[in-house]
């Protein structure tokens, strides 16, 4: 038993055990069961401590970079942020009319600004005279992206550089909180230069209510009206309907006026005055006549027998005629009657020929129209001012693809028909030369002793030719078709028109210009009433009257 070798029992721990495969437990070797832990490797770690020192150094050297290399710069950049420059704005300049009243003037009052409010004139028409402007925007974090208040139309775009000034600079310290520490001007706003303008503010206000009167009770679609010194070009009024509300457009809050103003088809934004392109009709005749004496086609004594039409053989078939009607028979009538009934056919055959009497020719209609100022811009200082058309065989090649001139077409033309397209400042330029006797002024807004305003002499044209056009001008209020332009008061001349619009013609434009007193010329005068209907008998010359009647009470010392 002593002899027998003692046998040793050893613990077996279960892990050291392996596993049948066919006893395999369930572990789920995705949630980490049924591995063994294994130490980190060294190449592990060595690994990790790079990686760690790596980013220290790239740290580092960054660090080194921008408080070494850069630190001058920085610190600049820092005391920068803690400076801000800020906008002093000017006070735009104040526009005021002949007489010293206020037409365009500024106020405090706009909440978290630090600039003027523009106001204007209420209801005197003055919103194509003046115009509108913007005003200086932030973006969401207070700071002006536009220092200016600039501006958009009429006088205040056009002499927008005088009128704004210029914009200071404030320098101001502000701490982590933007709190305001200090503040000092760097350079002091200049504000913007005064304006006096040649408008008559009763004058305007009163052609403005008399054209808004005739639209509203005879249905025109819109109109203009001119009152201008023949003299100096000075525009005394200028008017528009319909028009927009300046003061609407300046402030910017009432989005759906403005829609409303886009979506008119009066286009209220048009000013027709300068921009508005209309067919002149009648009114174009007593340049006609100036036209047809300097070129020797006819005297003014000469007669011509008005039987309501005349017919021209075409020489396309044999048998048929072209008829040419005039408005009514008026019998015979030389020049100055022919002026004062409107006589189409007597400006048919001084315009185209007939019977012997050979005619201006599309040529020198042309030509003498151009020297009235037709066809070009007058110079008015105004933007989007348009030039016209005056038809000749070249426009109507390219405007109707290659169709050649006919004999109908200068006689259309003559009487002021056909593709002719006149604005009314080009209508007043052209009637003033006639008053004055051949000098072309340059109509301005601006009254600035400074500036030397140009004016073209029609020497070619001797003062006894525009006599002749103002006497039947005249001839044309005393017994003719402007006969409600007779006045006890004050003697006018003038000139009606009727221009027929329309797919059907259904549609009229009516014109009347003139000048007075017609003894002393000193103002023309020009109204278009726009797209009325045909069958209506009350025009333009019914807005000139009631002005005429309404500056004879308020504003007589313009009749002397």
């Amino acid at each position: 038993m002593f002899g027998r070798r003692a046998k040793r029992h050893i613990e077996i721990d279960p892990d050291e055990v392996f596993l049948d495969s066919r006893n395999l437990p369930a572990f789920d070797r995705h949630q980490l069961e049924g591995r063994i832990e294994r130490p980190i490797t060294r190449m592990s770690a060595l690994s990790v401590a790079f990686f760690f020192f790596f980013i220290l150094a790239a740290f580092g050297a960054r660090v080194g970079f921008l408080q070494i290399a850069k630190g001058a710069e920085y610190t600049a950049w820092s005391e920068e942020n803690r400076l801000r420059h800020t906008p002093i704005f000017p006070n735009r300049g104040v526009i005021f009319d002949r007489n010293g009243t206020e037409l365009a003037w500024n106020i405090p009052g706009i909440s978290d600004a630090d600039f003027s409010e523009r106001r204007y004139a209420d209801g005197a028409g003055l919103s194509h005279v003046l115009g509108y402007v913007s005003y200086p925007a932030r973006d969401k974090n207070g700071f002006y992206y536009q220092v200016e208040v600039l501006g958009k139309d009429g006088v205040e775009s056009y002499y927008d550089a005088s009128l704004r000034g210029r914009v200071g600079t404030r320098i101001v310290e502000t701490d982590a909180l933007q709190e305001v520490k200090s503040s000092s001007v760097i350079h002091p706003p200049e504000d913007g230069e005064n304006m006096t303008l040649t408008i008559d503010l009763r004058i305007q206000g009163a052609l403005t209510r008399s054209m808004q009167t005739l639209s509203e009770a005879r249905g025109f679609a819109g109109g203009a009206g001119i009152l201008m010194d023949v003299e100096n070009g000075e525009i005394i009024a200028l008017a528009n309907i319909p028009e927009f509300d300046s003061n609407v457009m300046t402030a910017g809050e009432s989005k759906e006026t403005v829609a409303e103003y886009l979506a008119n088809p009066g286009t209220p934004f048009l000013n027709r005055a300068v921009a508005g392109l209309y067919t002149p009709g009648s009114i174009v005749k007593p340049f006609m006549a100036v036209a047809i004496l300097n070129e020797g086609i006819m005297t003014p004594e000469k007669k011509v027998e008005s039987t309501g039409e005349i017919r021209v053989a075409n020489p396309y078939s044999p048998g048929d005629y072209s008829v040419f009607t005039d408005w009514r028979a008026h019998g015979w009538v030389d020049m100055r009657r022919a002026i004062a009934v409107s006589s189409n056919v007597y400006f048919y055959i001084g315009g185209g020929g007939f019977g012997g009497i050979k005619g201006l020719g599309i040529s020198n209609i042309e030509k003498y129209m151009r020297l009235f100022g037709f066809g070009e811009r007058s110079g008015i200082d105004l933007f989007g001012e348009k030039q016209g058309i005056i038809p000749n065989p070249e426009w109507k090649e390219k405007t109707f693809e290659g169709d050649i001139w006919r004999l109908g077409d200068t006689y259309n033309t003559a009487i002021g028909q056909y593709g002719f397209q006149v604005t009314p400042i080009s209508v007043v330029r052209g009637v003033a030369a006639i008053a004055n006797g051949g000098t072309l002024v340059t109509p301005h807004i601006v009254s600035d002793p400074r500036v030397v305003r140009s004016s073209i002499e029609i020497d070619e044209i001797p003062d006894e030719y525009f006599q002749v056009a103002r006497e039947g001008m005249r001839q044309s209020v005393t017994e003719g078709i402007a006969g409600g332009l007779r006045l006890p008061y004050l003697e006018v001349a003038g000139k009606t028109g009727t221009a027929e619009i329309g797919s059907r013609k259904q549609f009229v434009n009516s014109w009347i210009t003139g000048f007075f007193p017609y003894d002393k010329p000193r103002y023309a005068f020009a109204i278009v009433m726009e797209r009325g209907p045909r069958e209506n008998l009350t025009g333009a010359v019914f807005a000139m009257r009631s002005l005429l009647e309404w500056m004879h009470k308020e504003t007589p010392e313009y009749f002397k």
